[in-house]
């Protein structure tokens, strides 16, 4: 791979220099050092990239389907021969560990693999009418083109996971990527379609600062869905501007997941199934298991045994084979969390692991004695802290799972499984695992959240459902009648 691209925009097949004024500072989070810095680009980069998606979209979508599985096809091969590269990208640019970057890498794979499969199963169907000799015919196409914003936490899957699916379907893609994260969320990309021959327009990636390009990215004329993973807070405007526009939206949010601990849960697997939903990739991830809802029962054995599993986890530097916790993205997330710990300290909880922060390396942390009214708690804290809350009751858990604006995934341990299902119908989120920790996703089951993480679903059908359209067409056989 050329990285001298990666300071470039990738607009209709050409690696140009951004048109803004502005530049964009890629940072290494551990060592704190510059990689790059990119010339970002302005609205006219940004109409130029739109309207290159729009050109292209037209021949992309009248392609025989096996002419599009076989790029996707050859971008899988490309992605298999620059596995080490992108592992490698992604521990300098996102803070993650070669563990982390290994998972990642292999969702990202399957859900190319998954949208590869799209171009054949645009199914449409065929409905009976009421008026004589009329056929009802429900085709499905692409919506067109599609706005992508990257995340980035797991820039290069998150990001694909839109981009691909999108592709896969007949629309062609504009992606802005992560400012954080620019290459892994958006110019690695583009530079794997390259490798892997898609025809120009198809991606486009431009570069740039929110408050240049940001709202002129949703309310563009040309873009027909916007696909965006991130904050609440966020999301929420980028809902807002596209609801003014009537376009529709992809939306995957924040996250407080909640893990009930019930009292015959098995203790041992609970607390190994917890250490790596909330430490994998520093807890940076929407999934990622903010509070552990235990019974009273079994509170002090769960909380023996997660902390010396923690104690136990090596954190450091990314970059090293058996690190599992590396830095946090940047400094403002640093104070962020601590601002979270201490107020929650102040008000009563408990500190039963700590360790120093340097630079942007937070030591795991665990409290106890949490209560839902805690910043640590209320918070999506987006960082190695863990949370722990004692409750009374299995109804208690419920209800203090349910006590948060957010709603993505979550899990239940108890060795009764049934038991486990009733109770997982209980919680109000788009996802939750029993006898699992609650960072999973698979690349054709539906991944989504309720209330405030996230309008519709992302993976399988229901990827090739938001991605594509559905237009009634009827054919008379015979001419009708009229009443006048």
């Amino acid at each position: 791979m050329n990285a001298d691209k990666f300071t470039k925009q990738y607009i209709n097949g050409e690696w140009m220099n951004g048109s803004s004024e502005k530049t964009i500072e890629n940072v290494n989070p551990y060592s704190e050092e510059t990689i790059n810095v990119i010339q970002s680009a302005n609205k006219e980069d940004l109409d130029h990239a739109y309207k290159s998606a729009e050109v292209a979209q037209k021949e992309w979508q009248s392609l025989l389907p096996a002419k599009q599985q076989a790029y996707f096809e050859s971008l899988l091969k490309v992605m298999r021969e620059n596995k080490e590269e992108i592992i490698d990208w992604l521990v300098k640019e996102s803070g993650s560990t070669r563990i982390k970057s290994q998972v990642e890498f292999n969702a990202a794979f399957a859900v190319v693999k998954e949208s590869m499969s799209f171009p054949t199963r645009m199914e449409g169907t065929i409905i009976p009418s009421n008026v004589p000799g009329k056929n009802n015919f429900v085709h499905r196409g692409p919506k067109g083109v599609v706005g992508v914003i990257g995340p980035w936490n797991f820039p290069f899957h998150l990001a694909l996971r839109s981009i691909a699916p999108a592709i896969a379907t007949g629309n062609t893609v504009v992606v802005k990527p992560a400012s954080d994260t620019p290459i892994t969320s958006g110019l690695l990309i583009a530079e794997l379609f390259e490798q892997a021959g898609f025809p120009k327009g198809v991606v486009n990636v431009v570069v740039g600062r929110g408050s240049e390009i940001g709202d002129e990215f949703v309310t563009h004329e040309t873009p027909k869905v916007i696909s965006f993973t991130g904050s609440t807070e966020v999301g929420s405007h980028i809902g807002e501007l596209a609801g003014k526009h009537i376009k529709e939206t992809a939306l995957e949010l924040g996250g407080n997941n909640a893990m009930l601990v019930l009292e015959d849960a098995n203790i041992d697997q609970a607390v190994e199934a917890a250490a790596f939903g909330k430490f994998l990739h520093q807890g940076q991830i929407c999934m990622s298991l903010n509070r552990m809802i235990i019974h009273e029962n079994v509170y002090d054995e769960f909380v023996d045994k997660f902390t010396k599993k923690i104690q136990g986890l090596k954190f450091g530097d990314p970059s090293e084979q058996d690190t599992v916790v590396g830095p946090v993205i940047n400094r403002d997330a640093v104070e962020r969390i601590e601002k979270d710990v201490e107020e929650s300290i102040q008000q009563g909880a408990e500190k039963l692991v700590s360790g120093e922060t340097k630079g942007n390396l937070m030591a795991p942390t665990v409290l106890g004695n949490v209560t839902g009214d805690m910043p640590i708690a209320k918070n999506e804290i987006f960082g190695p802290v863990a949370a722990l809350m004692k409750v009374g009751s299995e109804e208690e858990a419920i209800e203090e799972a349910n006590n948060s604006i957010y709603g993505l995934s979550g899990s239940v341990f108890t060795e009764d499984r049934f038991r486990g299902m009733e109770v997982a119908k209980r919680i109000e989120t788009g996802m939750i695992h029993i006898n699992d920790q609650s960072v999973n996703d698979e690349s054709h089951v539906a991944f989504g959240g309720e209330k405030q993480s996230g309008i519709g679903r992302f993976n399988g059908e229901w990827a090739l459902d938001k991605f594509t359209t559905v237009k009634w067409i009827s054919v008379q056989s015979e001419y009708r009648q009229y009443p006048f």
